[in-house]
């Protein structure tokens, strides 16, 4: 009887050791998967986070502008100089606008993100691959 029992603990063994293989077969894709949308998804909140400080710097670079001419440079010329410092945004990929109405400046910025490392994963969705930010402030003071 002793001999039996040892069979059924040693058969009972050796199918917890393949249990282990089957949970990692079943939940590793979806671990993966989880990965990758968590990589993707905090890649492009640092894009659109950093691209948001670019045109409120910009928007504030703008105020010492005289002129409107001298205001739209000065803001053109603050994207272009921080745009660059940021690592993996190619500044050849954006797009500048800067309006003015007669008591405020709008600064927006369009970077287009779709060849960016982060909206490589086709297993995920990811929001718009054009990143637009806006930044205003007002003119004259209070």
């Amino acid at each position: 009887m002793a001999a039996g029992g040892t069979r059924c603990r040693r058969a009972l063994r050796d199918a917890e050791k393949g249990t282990s293989a089957v949970e990692f077969a079943l939940v590793a894709p979806l671990f993966l998967l989880m990965l990758m949308g968590i990589f993707a998804y905090g890649g492009y909140f640092w894009r659109a986070h950093s691209l948001q400080q670019v045109a409120n710097d910009a928007a504030r670079a703008a105020i010492a502008g005289l002129t409107a001419t001298e205001r739209d440079t000065l803001a053109r010329a603050a994207v272009l100089s921080e745009i660059q410092d940021l690592a993996g945004i190619d500044p050849a990929r954006s797009t500048v606008q800067v309006h003015e109405t007669e008591d405020a400046i709008e600064v927006a910025l369009n970077y287009d993100a779709r060849h960016d490392v982060f909206f490589q994963f086709p297993l995920v969705p990811m929001p718009p691959s054009t990143i637009r930010r806006n930044a205003a402030v007002r003119l004259g003071g209070l």
